[in-house]
């Protein structure tokens, strides 16, 4: 079996919850095989996180350079072509960054490549068996892709469940040395931050959040009433933002906000991988929508096949009676 990798991303010192898993999904190209994690970065930070993953991984591989301090895509293409050996299993979570880095990636290794997976079915000889989903997730799609020749594999993040209970007890090296030629063509500038709005969705324990089934702006207000009622915040797909139903700070999504809730309640959400990759940690996901094919069911921990406009309200009224 190739050897396989996974791509670690942070923010201020903290592994993302991919971190975890990209462990499983490795665990299901080869279930008891070891998995290397590479962290890069600049500074102090890459020293806590490598130390943080390293109970995950039994090797942690660190790379710290001042040109690893933004996670730029075509420097850390670069280190990667660099220090992957022949015919790698790279893992790299499929967000905004991922999906900027995999594609040249894969070209660079002449590697095959398999974006937004969510599913894993293990290896048959040197075929990887993996789903993923396609318009919109309507259409679930199984791939059969040859990675003798190495692979790069963007994984949807939230498919695959985090085994928090994993204790590795990894050792991580210092591979600083080994980066090589780091130069690109495009650099660093500034970050932008969201706009701010009068409530912060990222701090809130419980989210109401509504998507394209809400149908019009006058509709709004039935969440809110419905998260009045469960002392909960209204957040939102980006159609409503688009339609400028609500400001972009309510937005949950890899375009919008990252929030971490106990609860989040999915109302006329169709579940596209944009919109669920700003969902982090574990929530329990209570999806409503009317079209029983909806992708967010297959990501909830409870569904209801319901019109929301006539749901909603009902839930409502059910809470307030408590």
């Amino acid at each position: 079996m190739t050897e396989l990798f996974a791509y670690i991303t942070y923010q201020k010192g903290v592994a993302d919850d991919s971190a975890l898993e990209l462990a499983t999904a490795a665990q299901k190209i080869d279930p008891g095989a070891p998995c290397t994690a590479i962290v890069t970065g600049s500074g102090a930070e890459p020293d806590r996180v490598a130390d943080e993953v390293a109970a995950t991984y039994a090797t942690v591989l660190k790379f710290n350079n001042e040109a690893l301090a933004y996670p730029n895509a075509e420097v850390i293409r670069r280190l990667l072509v660099n220090i992957l050996p022949p015919n790698a299993v790279l893992l790299i979570p499929h967000d905004t960054f991922g999906m900027d880095l995999g594609p040249g990636l894969s070209v660079k290794l002449d590697a095959a490549f398999v974006s937004d997976v969510v599913g894993i079915n293990g290896v048959d000889g040197t075929i990887l068996k993996a789903d993923r989903q396609e318009f919109s997730g309507m259409v679930s799609a199984h791939m059969g892709v040859d990675i003798s020749g190495g692979a790069v594999v963007n994984i949807r993040p939230g498919a695959f469940a985090p085994d928090e209970d994993r204790s590795a007890g990894g050792s991580v090296e210092d591979r600083s040395a080994d980066a090589g030629d780091l130069s690109a063509g495009r650099r660093f500038l500034k970050v932008v931050a969201a706009e701010t709005g009068d409530v912060d969705i990222t701090k809130s324990d419980v989210l109401v959040s509504v998507g394209r089934g809400i149908e019009d702006e006058d509709n709004i207000e039935i969440a809110r009433e419905l998260a009045d009622a469960m002392g909960a915040v209204v957040s939102c797909s980006r159609p409503i933002v688009d339609a400028k139903w609500l400001e972009k700070s309510r937005q949950v999504g890899t375009s919008g906000q990252t929030v971490k809730p106990s609860v989040y309640l999915a109302c006329g959400i169709s579940g596209s991988f944009q919109h669920m990759g700003g969902i982090k940690g574990s929530p329990f996901i209570v999806a409503i929508n009317k079209n029983a094919k909806a992708p967010i069911f297959q990501l909830a921990d409870a569904g209801i096949e319901a019109d929301i406009l006539d749901f909603m309200p009902e839930l409502t009224e059910a809470i307030e009676g408590l």
